[in-house]
C-alpha cells in the first residue's frame, strides 16, 4: 500500500508577487545540432517558491535545455544565468558548487543498483555537504525518507522497491542536501495514474515545505495540472505560449488547443 501523502492543492498556488527573487533566466537561447535547430530564441524565468511546467511534445527540445540550465551543454546563442550567476562563464569547480545547490531528478531515477537506498543516499550527502554536519548523515538519512513516506525501505536495494518507490528515493536523495532549484525531468514518465498523481502531490508538497523553485518539464497533462503555477508551452523551438494551466486550456490557438485535447 502507498504511504499517504499531504493532498494537492486543488489550484495553483499564488503568482509570485511582484519583485519576487528571480532564481533561474532563459534568455533568448538558441541550440542547434547540425541542421536540427532545437532551440531557437528560447527564454523564461522561474521565481523563488514557484513551479514552472515546460510542457512540450517528445522531441520538442526540453532534455536540451536542461542540460544547457545545468552546464552540460553550451547555447549557441543567449545567456542562462542561475542563483544570479551566468553558467557559461563558470569554470568547473564553481559549476560543481552552484549544481550542488541545484537537485535534479532524474527521468530514469539514476539511483545505483549495487548501493541500499540509505548507500544511495548518503553518496551525494558526502560529496556535497560541509565537513561541519558529519555525524548527522543518519538523522538526514531517516528524514529525507519521512519527506518521501518511505522509512522502511532503509535497508533494501533498488531492484526490490517499485517503479514508484524507486522515484520518491530519487526524489529523497535529491532533497537530502537542500537545493534551492530542482529539476524534475519527466517525473510521472513510466507510472501508472495512481502512482502518478502521488509523485504529483509529492512535488507540491516538497515546493510547500521546502520552498524550493522547480522548474518540471513534462508532457503529461495531469502533472502539469497539478504541479504547474504557470505553464511555458515548447513549440517551434521557442517559448510558443505562457500562463496558467487554466489560461492556456482556453487558449483557442491549434498549436496549444492541441495538447488539452
Amino acid at each position: 500500500m502507498s504511504p499517504a501523502l499531504p493532498p494537492a492543492p486543488a489550484a495553483a498556488l499564488p503568482a509570485p508577487a511582484p519583485g519576487a527573487e528571480v532564481v533561474l533566466t532563459v534568455d533568448n537561447i538558441s541550440k542547434s545540432f547540425g541542421d536540427n535547430h532545437v532551440l531557437k530564441d528560447f527564454s523564461l524565468t522561474l521565481h523563488r517558491g514557484e513551479n514552472v511546467v515546460v510542457l512540450g511534445k517528445s522531441g520538442s527540445g526540453k532534455s536540451v535545455l536542461i542540460k544547457c540550465i545545468i552546464g552540460l551543454l553550451t547555447p549557441d546563442a543567449g545567456t542562462i544565468a542561475v542563483l544570479g550567476q551566468p553558467v557559461a562563464t563558470l569554470g568547473h569547480a564553481a559549476l560543481d558548487q552552484l549544481r550542488a545547490k541545484v537537485g535534479f531528478l532524474f527521468q530514469s531515477n539514476a539511483l545505483y543498483d549495487s548501493m541500499t537506498v540509505r548507500e544511495n543516499l548518503l553518496f551525494p550527502l558526502r560529496r556535497h555537504w560541509l565537513a561541519d554536519h558529519k555525524g548527522q548523515e543518519d538523522k538526514l538519512v531517516h528524514e529525507a525518507l519521512d519527506d518521501v513516506g518511505l522509512p522502511q525501505t532503509i535497508d533494501q536495494l533498488p531492484a526490490e522497491l517499485s517503479g514508484g518507490q524507486r522515484k520518491r528515493i530519487a526524489l529523497a536523495r535529491t532533497l537530502i542536501v537542500p537545493p534551492e532549484i530542482i529539476l524534475y525531468d519527466e517525473p510521472t514518465t513510466g507510472l501508472d495514474p495512481v502512482t502518478a498523481r502521488e509523485i504529483d502531490q509529492l512535488i507540491r508538497h516538497v515546493q510547500q515545505k521546502y520552498h524550493a523553485s522547480a522548474l518540471i518539464i513534462s508532457h503529461d497533462m495531469n502533472c502539469v495540472r497539478l504541479t504547474s503555477d504557470r505553464v511555458i508551452l515548447l513549440a517551434e523551438g521557442r517559448s510558443y505560449a505562457e500562463g496558467t494551466y487554466a489560461e492556456l486550456l482556453a487558449s483557442t490557438d491549434p498549436i496549444v488547443h492541441a495538447f488539452f485535447e
